[in-house]
């Protein structure tokens, strides 16, 4: 075979590989536009997190390993380079493909085998996918399968995805209507308990453990709306956040700008102006194409917010030495204030920290001070991506490791580049908690601990609770793949759930999604302020994709290992080391009764060996930011208590624990909507941002109730 011919043949395969991996098809969809969309490259955001960049520079989200090394290897025959060269774009990704090749194998672990190739004419050269043949295998990695890989559209898979689609949502309909009887259900004893109660001539809501507060707060609301009504303004703030500072003229300082009856809508900046603050939206795009919202709390005293193409997306790439900070937040505010970025949990948007008035965790740190950025994942209330439709079910093929490794960073990104600053600190509940320990993770993106002063995580969501094994989970780890794509589709999870939002009443919103996530995750709101409940559920649920829930609940991933970055062997052979610990130091306890802790001349810090082990086993490396956690006790949902447990014990000798807190009484979502969620939270994360930042405090301007260090 002539050296002319071998070039013909690979520039072949190139431009079949390309086809695969493209936006359109390069030869059916042959216009000039669709053409500058074809595959050229793919760019190892992460060893095991390849993206698709396209002739026109514009992205596509992550696609199996072996694909995109398969794209690059050919890409560098045709241009005469090997895998050790890495004079070109193209050539300096080389190290990262050598390391992905290793990746590849264990991600690839007792697969069933690549995904079989068809084109809607029944051709393998032509490169589309059929849905059947992109279906992921029903055994890969242990915690972090590969996405399927879908391919440009065609007939034949328009066909398919309606197929899909309908069956999708007759099946997580009903399994939604299970759900909601279920909660009705359960709902009925204790309506006949409050009847009773009525009957003999008491008030059920007394048992509450607020429930004087929530009167005297009740009154404060109806009040302020009287005083709006007549005056068109608002002389004091609705909610308190702490007598001595309301006595030192902490809430004085911020004039609300919209009151009266609560309209009960889906709008931070409305809650905000509430408070005398208000909050502007900025658009991010991520390294994959999708444009993601970031929400900046702001006091408008203080700062006059951006015009629209300031806030809008920019181009992906993150972290840029390229990149320009944006000095004009520093001139447009009277002093520098550290920035915070808040970000959320499952199911829900950012809005959760801002539903409380002046209890809520967002406003406190605005108005202690801080410059509050919200953040929110892929999709939220309204999906977009550069150039992919959210009909595409590439759109949707996403899980937790994307949201860790490619919508924090960018947010991050965006937010040091707007401020200014170096480093932030970072604020997370539940599922934000998950994908920053994911992203931190020594194999997917520890440089970002870089940029982060400390990480704050509210209910960690690291290990299982006991909730896991609820029927209704269960039902989902025991299907198959593709019996879970039957049931809950391609696109987003029980998109019903977002079209109810729209269409139901606010009241009657807010009342059914508290019954049905109550139901589902088994908390209450005895320490929540039901003057303002329903409230919390105009933020939730947001738009999450069927691949992203099928990492948490199908039968491969967090529901089978209970933990996010652990296999349930290696959870196992941590929980028997622990139980022979406990048991050696029971017995020495009873040896020597009167030795007190830590004098035991026998016990010995760890030698070499072992602290290379445990350094090999451990999660994160020394890149790992300062951590701090604030565990809720009585939380089902996630077990804190264990990961913190992990900490103690020295299995993560690089990180830092600057501070920990179980909260024996709280449940997952008091740590957000508690209402002495402030004493009990707040003003301890004030203080721990703060203390994090002092290489920054001489620049700064000083946290109402912080002192500078």
């Amino acid at each position: 075979m002539t050296e002319q011919h071998k070039k013909k043949q690979v520039a072949t395969q190139f431009a079949k590989q390309a086809a695969r991996l493209s936006l359109f098809h390069p030869v059916r969809d042959a216009t000039k536009e669709w053409q500058d969309t074809t595959a050229v490259e793919a760019r190892f955001i992460t060893e095991s997190d390849p993206v698709i960049e396209l002739a026109n520079g514009d992205r596509l989200p992550a696609v199996p390993l072996t694909e995109a090394q398969r794209l690059n290897e050919l890409r560098d025959a045709i241009e005469g380079r090997n895998s050790n060269d890495d004079g070109t774009a193209s050539g300096g990704l080389r190290q990262e493909i050598q390391k992905a090749k290793a990746a590849a194998q264990q991600a690839t672990f007792e697969s069933e085998g690549p995904p079989r190739l068809l084109s809607s004419a029944g051709s393998k050269d032509e490169g589309s996918m059929t849905l059947q043949g992109s279906a992921p295998p029903s055994r890969t990695n242990p915690l972090f399968p590969p996405l399927p890989l879908y391919g440009p559209p065609s007939v034949l898979r328009r066909i398919q995805v309606y197929i899909f689609r309908f069956t999708s949502f007759w099946l997580s309909l009903g399994f939604l209507m299970v759900i909601v009887l279920g909660s009705a259900f359960t709902s009925i004893p204790m309506m006949f308990e409050h009847i009773a109660i009525r009957i003999a001539g008491k008030e059920p809501d007394a048992r509450r453990p607020f429930y004087e507060l929530e009167k005297a707060r009740k009154k404060e609301r109806l009040a302020a709306e009287r005083d709006w009504a007549k005056l068109g303004t608002h002389s004091v703030n609705q909610g308190q956040i702490g007598d001595q500072e309301n006595v030192d003229g902490f809430s004085s300082r911020f004039v609300p700008t919209e009151g009266g009856k609560d309209k009960l809508i889906c709008d931070v900046s409305y809650y905000a102006r509430r408070v005398g603050l208000d909050v502007e939206e900025h658009k991010v795009q991520t390294e994959d194409g999708f444009i993601i919202d970031l929400w900046h709390v702001y006091n408008p005293k203080e700062y006059t917010p951006r015009n629209d193409k300031e806030r809008d997306f920019r181009d992906p790439n993150v972290f840029s030495k390229n990149t320009k900070q944006n000095s004009r937040s520093r001139t447009r505010q009277k002093g520098k204030k550290y920035p915070i970025l808040m970000m959320h949990g499952l199911l829900q948007s950012a809005g959760a920290y801002c539903t409380n008035d002046d209890d809520s965790l967002a406003f406190f740190l605005a108005k202690s001070g801080f410059d509050v950025w919200l953040g929110n994942n892929r999709c939220g209330f309204e999906p977009r991506h550069k150039v992919l439709q959210p009909t595409d079910p590439r759109f949707w093929c996403w899980n937790i490791r994307q949201m860790g490794v490619l919508d924090l960073p960018a947010l991050i990104s965006r937010v040091l580049s707007e401020t200014g600053f170096p480093k932030l600190g970072l604020v997370c509940h539940s599922q934000g908690t998950t994908q920053t320990f994911v992203a931190l993770a020594k194999e997917q993106r520890p440089d970002l601990g870089s940029k982060i002063s400390v990480f704050c995580a509210l209910a960690p969501a690291v290990y299982a609770g006991p909730l896991i094994g609820k029927m209704y989970f269960k039902f989902m780890r025991v299907i198959s793949p593709g019996m879970f794509r039957i049931f809950f589709g391609l696109h987003s999870f029980i998109p019903f759930m977002m079209d109810m939002h729209a269409i139901l009443p606010a009241r009657l919103y807010g009342a059914m999604g508290y019954r049905i996530f109550s139901f589902l995750f088994d908390w209450t709101d005895d320490r929540w302020d039901l003057g303002v409940r329903d409230r919390m559920f105009q933020f939730a649920p947001v738009y999450v994709s069927a691949e992203s829930m099928r990492w948490w609940l199908g039968r491969e991933c967090f529901a089978k290992h209970r933990c996010i970055l652990s296999t349930e062997e290696s959870a196992h052979a941590e929980d028997v080391e622990d139980e022979k610990e406990e048991e050696q130091i029971d017995n020495l306890m009873r040896d020597k009764p009167n030795t007190a802790d830590g004098d035991d001349p026998e016990q010995e810090s760890p030698d070499d060996d072992e602290r290379e082990d445990r350094q090999s086993l451990a999660w994160y490396d020394d890149q790992a930011p300062p951590m701090a956690l604030w565990i809720a006790g009585s939380d089902k949902l996630v077990d804190g208590r264990r990961l913190l447990r992990r900490f103690e014990k020295g299995r993560e000798p690089f990180v830092n624990i600057v501070h920990s807190k179980i909260i024996p009484e709280y449940e997952h979502l008091d740590v957000l909507w508690a209402m002495d969620v402030i004493e009990k939270v707040g003003k301890e994360l004030r203080q721990v941002i703060w203390d994090s930042a002092k290489e920054l405090q001489e620049d700064c301007t000083v946290p109402w109730g912080c002192q500078r260090q």
